[in-house]
Formats: structure tokens, sequence, C-alpha cells
């Protein structure tokens, strides 16, 4: 089993929590509650990685982590 980082923002005008998987094109959804999401998030990837090569997996970058840069304004 791989485990694929997912970055989640909460959009502030539909109140969404919104998932974006950066390493596979194509891989984000939304949901109402972070479980809906996680749930969403879930099935996207397995629909995602049953049409990648099996080869490209091991293309997918390890996850670091995320740093906040304070910019300007």
């Amino acid at each position: 089993m791989k485990k694929i980082a997912a970055y989640i923002e909460k959009d502030s005008e539909t109140g969404l929590y919104v998932g974006i998987v950066p390493a596979i094109s194509g891989a984000h959804t939304q949901g109402e509650t972070l479980d809906e999401l996680y749930k969403n998030l879930k099935e996207v990837l397995e629909l995602c990685l049953e049409e990648m090569d099996p080869e490209s997996l091991n293309e997918i970058p390890e996850f670091v982590g995320i740093q906040e840069i304070e910019v300007g304004r």
C-alpha cells in the first residue's frame, strides 16, 4: 500500500474542503466535511492509479512537508 500526499484547503466562498494531489494530474476533489473529502480523495486516487502504468508509481515524489512563507502586504 502506498501513501500519497494531498494538499487540503477550505474554500472561503463555498465553505467546502478542497483536496489536490500535486503528484498525480487530475487528482482533485471536494467535500462538505473532512471525512467526506478523505473518502472522495481515496476514490479519486484509486481511479487514477488504475489508469496509471504500475512503473510510474515509483516516480511519485516523496512528501517532505509544506512551508508557509510570509510575503509583502
